[in-house]
Parts: C-alpha cells; structure tokens; sequence
C-alpha cells in the first residue's frame, strides 16, 4: 500500500489559485513575510529547499512559527515539525497530506526514534529515545500546526477537513512524576561555590556563577534567564527589579535580592545595554553551553545527581520555599511563574512523596531482622 497522496507531489504548490498561501500574502501591499521572526526564516529556507518556494508547505510552516508569542515556543516547534517532516519524507507522504493513521504511525514511531546527539563534532542519531514528556510536546507541536493550518483555511476541505492528530493517544503522563533531579539548601550552596572559585576557566567562572544565582533566587527558566537584558534592569519602591520574558511569551518583574543584585553589577560593569549574560562579542549565550556547564560544575563539586540540569535550580528553590516557616502558596506560585496554582502544588507534593516515603519507616522496622553479610561466592558450575 502507497502513502503517496492521489493528488500527487505538486497538489500542494501554490499555482496562482486565489486559496494559496504564499500567494494570498504576496498579494497584500506589505509583505508580512518580511516581518517573520528567525526561526519562521529558517524553517522556511529549509522546507522551500525540499519542496520549492511554489509549495504551500514552507509558508504555512512559517507562517505557524511566527504565530508562536516566544522564541523559546518558536524554536522547539520548528524542531518537532523537522522530526514529523522527516518521518514523512521518508515515507513519501507530503505533510499536508497527512492522515490520522499516519499521524498515529508517527507517535508509535517516537517510542524508538534515537535522539541526535554529538559525535566527533556533527550530530548523529545514536542517543536513547525521547522520553514520555518529550515524545507528548513533539505530537501536540504538531497538532499545533494541523490546528493553524485549517484556521488559515487556505486548503480545501477535500484536502484536509481535520487535524490529523486528533485522537492520536498520547504518552500517559503521571503529572506528579519528573525526571528533574533536585537539590538540598546545601548542595546548592556548594554548586554556586564551585562555580565561583573552581571552575577551570576563570573568563567565565563569575558569569556562571551569577547565573546559577539568578536561576534560584529569581526561580526563572533557562531561556528566560538567558535573554534577560541590562536595560530591564530598575528599582521600583525599595526594591531591585529586572523584567523578563517568560515561557509563553509574558513578561513579568522580578524582585531582585540585594546580594544577586550587586553580582549583576559586578558582572555587567559598565556595560548599558545588551544580554546580562553574553559572550565576549555581546551575543546572547545559548542554552546548551550552559546545560554542559552547570552539569560539569555539579561534577566538579562531588555532587550525587548526575544529570542536573538548569531547570534543577527552579525546581529546587520551589521545593525549598515550601519548607520555609510561614511559606504561602498563592505567593510561591506568583514568583515560579504558574498561571495553575495545581502547577505549583505539584512541587510541594513532589517534596513529600520521597522524604515521607513508607519505604524509609519498612526498612527501618526490618533492618535488624536483615543484617548486612558478605556477599556468597559464585557458585561454580560442575563438569559433567
């Protein structure tokens, strides 16, 4: 049986009908393309190339990345629609032709799908399959498309009249259970430390120093973090404050502790504009070297958790002002930065589920009755 879709390769290109999406917005005066963030550029340069600029194809994809409010949400879409795309490709199937069995192909395809990971300096598809939680953002980013693209109602109903993912199952997601390995108040304390005065290269050891430190004290996301500007920097009655962009593309005003605000002047020095975080020519740091560089100092440091990761640092200041005295939830959930209060509470349950754990009090009740002995020698097999 043939995926290939009846109407053929070309019955997707943009042949001057008045529905066509390239064509509907060249006609206006401006083109909007113009205008199209970098992340809708790329995925189109990438899917022009493949299907040719006359393909509805790379202006809807486009078009749906520059819909997105964040970069953050921009570049992880165009990551995930890459991996149907290619899935698709392969199999001969145009992606705006896509159908529910396919789409349900898809999913179960991710389960063994290799991760691309680096070796000897480009990227191969060798490392362990997504998990879970990954494989359910890469189907509902592309459901997200099929939605954009008949709200566009640039295709005819004969040639899509539904999102194809729709009741695609999705990976049961327990939504107390995370793979984020956290921190104690001391370990976090012995992290920042190791950044600060061990890490092999002393050019960038205070700047990943202050990042560790605005990662916890202003419980902020990677992303978030690493596109915090000099010129959000102010003060608003009494206190220091530096106004972010947050996953969903909302900005916020944090309040700034004194001692992290006098490393964010240290760290920025005379400096008036630009990324609080950047590299020696003023870029914005991506978030990977980062990722490499907070794992390596948790190593550094003797730490048990071997896949801490920045996202750990939030998780763990939450967990930490839940164990405060007086901690107040409505006021925890406002600085995480959770429009769900039942977000928030999951952190405080996921505290407790390991430190109250039953397991502790059975082991405890039979350790006597279970003492430790040497371990019996193999048994060796007798010749016959």
């Amino acid at each position: 049986m043939t995926l290939v879709p009846a109407e053929g390769p070309d019955a997707y290109a943009a042949d001057g009908a008045e529905r066509s999406a390239r064509a509907s917005l060249a006609r206006l005066t401006g083109d909007p393309r113009d205008d199209w963030p970098p992340h809708a550029r790329r995925l189109y340069a990438y899917l022009a190339d493949v299907y040719g600029e006359r393909d509805a194809l790379p202006t809807l994809a486009a078009a749906w990345i520059a819909h997105q409010r964040s970069d953050g949400t921009r570049k992880t879409y165009a990551q995930n629609f890459k991996i149907l795309e290619g899935y698709l490709r392969e199999r001969d199937v145009h992606p705006l032709a896509l159908t529910f069995l396919v789409a349900d192909a898809f999913a179960s395809h991710l389960k063994t799908l290799p991760t691309l990971v680096w070796r000897g300096g480009r990227r191969v598809p060798e490392g362990p399959p997504r998990d879970d939680a990954t494989r359910h953002n890469v189907l509902s980013a592309n459901s997200s498309f099929y939605k954009f693209v008949l709200q566009t109602r640039v295709l005819p109903k004969e040639m899509m009249d539904s999102n194809p993912f729709d009741g695609v199952l999705y990976p049961a997601m327990d939504p107390l259970f995370t793979r984020t390995e956290s921190l104690t108040e001391a370990e976090y304390v012995t992290l920042a430390r190791t950044a600060r005065h061990e890490h092999p290269c002393r050019r960038t050891a205070f700047r990943l120093y202050v990042l560790i430190l605005v990662l916890y004290h202003l419980c902020l996301r990677i992303d978030a973090a690493l596109g915090a500007r000099i010129e959000k920097l102010g003060y608003d009655k009494g206190h220091h404050t530096l106004e972010v962009q947050i996953k969903g593309g909302t900005w916020v005003t944090k309040a700034v502790p004194p001692f992290v605000w006098h490393a964010i002047r240290v760290l920025v020095g005379d400096r008036t504009e630009g990324f609080i975080f950047c590299t020696s020519t003023g870029k914005r740091l991506d978030q990977a070297s980062q990722w490499r560089a907070i794992r390596a100092t948790a190593k550094r440091a003797g730490l048990p958790q071997k896949k801490l990761s920045p996202h750990s640092l939030k998780h763990s200041t939450i967990t930490h002002a839940y164990d405060r005295p007086g901690a107040r939830p409505e006021k925890i959930q406002h600085w995480a930065d959770h429009k769900d209060p039942r977000t928030t509470q999951r952190y405080n349950q996921r505290r407790g589920a390991l430190e109250g754990s039953p397991a502790y009090d059975a082991a405890a009740s039979m350790a006597g009755h279970l003492p430790l002995r040497p371990a019996p020698v193999a048994c060796r097999r007798s010749r016959s």
